[in-house]
């Protein structure tokens, strides 16, 4: 079997391709063996793992319920211990853990394997890595007979083919994919705490419901908001109504959709008809924020200046004069309570609902530094996302590079 195209130095020997069963040992409970929800404790000294305590490549002990100690002794095959895989086989098949430590001993529910080393020359770490990242589904497909896969079964564990060098490079190759997720976890993490930091400001920086002033504002601002309605400021707008046989699967200029909205587009429009009809009829300008009215209700897309069209009816925007700064709306958005929607099952935000929406206006001056400041804390959360994404796609690409 070959080496990798990337390995660390001092390793030149080529790799062996094993089945996972000759390296590893492969156990599970077998059938439910008379364990019954009545058993589950929420309180106790032995952990009970199931399918949904999975967690990030680990267990979410917190969330695990617990096993009396005879059902705990019942069967030592799945008696978990530190540095054991395990695996689902039910439900979302095929979700990875790594114990690096117990503070409890644990057994597993029905629905996970628990894959453990057979001698010293087999790297735990090593098997997480690699039964976690997308070859052993992968292979799953493969072997399938049709249809999507909704168990894993034991004869494709069994038989599961494993790229296996020097346990010493074994534990380099563990070790550092251990360190990129644990680089890709710090981003999540900066990521997920600014983005509620923003929410907290957000909830902080406009007024509540039935006041005129927030309770965080920026130094030199002590007047109160005004309360006046969306409608008082502006009037609800949309590009014209592009027809199917006006549209294409390619083409010059792409037509959003509310399936698309925000995302992709899947369909596209001529540039002559754009031309046209950006020229006649209404289309947004330069900041202005778009809002699906179908849909994800109330989501918002701010226009940059791209060459693009809009579904008319669908999606809309608050056509308005200078007393309205536009990055201030944004963030508005991101706390609104749109009139006549609290409470109801209706799907569909119309004009009427957008026109009677109640905002707490303050001076342009103060909307300015509130739209500025939410804006620098949005283009922060977008750094980390992107961030973490390129960090994702340097371990989807050195997973395929770093085994054989």
């Amino acid at each position: 079997m070959n080496s990798p195209a990337i390995r660390f130095a001092g390793f030149t020997e080529d790799w062996e391709q094993r089945k996972l069963s000759s390296i590893a040992t492969i156990k599970a409970r077998i059938g439910w063996q008379g364990l019954t929800q009545k058993e589950f404790l929420d309180d106790g000294d032995y952990y009970l793992i199931t399918g949904t305590d999975f967690a990030e490549g680990t267990i979410d002990f917190p969330n695990c319920h617990y096993i009396g100690e005879d059902r705990y002794r019942q069967d030592t095959n799945i008696q978990v211990k530190a540095r054991d895989v395990l695996i689902t086989k039910d439900g979302t098949i095929g979700k990875v853990a790594y114990i690096k430590e117990l503070d409890k001993p644990a057994t597993l529910n029905a629905g996970v394997f628990v894959i453990r080393g057979r001698d010293e020359y087999t790297s735990n770490l090593y098997m997480y890595h690699y039964l976690a990242a997308p070859f052993l589904l992968d292979y799953a497909d493969e072997q399938a007979t049709g249809g999507t896969i909704k168990h894993l079964n034991q004869n494709v564990l069994v038989s599961f083919p494993v790229p296996m060098p020097s346990v010493a490079e074994q534990e380099k190759v563990g070790h550092f994919f251990s360190a990129v997720n644990d680089l890709i976890t710090l981003h999540q993490r900066e990521h997920d705490k600014t983005v509620n930091i923003k929410k907290a400001l957000l909830e902080k920086m406009f007024p509540k419901d039935g006041e005129d002033k927030p309770e965080i504002r920026f130094a030199g601002f002590t007047d109160a908001w005004e309360q006046r309605k969306l409608g008082d400021l502006g009037s609800v707008v949309m590009n014209r109504r592009i027809f199917k046989e006006q549209t294409a699967e390619s083409g010059d200029i792409p037509f959003y959709k509310i399936g698309t909205f925000g995302a992709e587009p899947d369909s596209f429009i001529s540039r002559e008809l754009f031309e046209e009809y950006k020229s006649k009829y209404p289309y947004p300008k330069v900041g202005d924020i778009l809002i699906s009215a179908s849909g994800s209700i109330g989501k918002t897309v701010e226009y940059t200046g791209k060459d693009e069209y809009f579904q008319d009816s669908n999606i809309v925007w608050l056509q308005h004069d200078e007393r309205l700064n536009k990055s201030f709306l944004k963030h508005f958005y991101s706390v609104v309570k749109w009139h006549g929607l609290e409470g109801s099952t209706i799907k569909r935000l119309y004009n009427k609902n957008i026109l009677d929406t109640k905002i707490n206006v303050p001076s342009l001056d103060e909307q300015q530094v509130v739209g500025a400041f939410f804006d620098r804390l949005s283009d922060l959360i977008t750094l980390h996302k992107r961030e973490l994404t390129k960090l994702q796609n340097i371990k989807k690409a050195l997973l395929e590079k770093m085994f054989v």
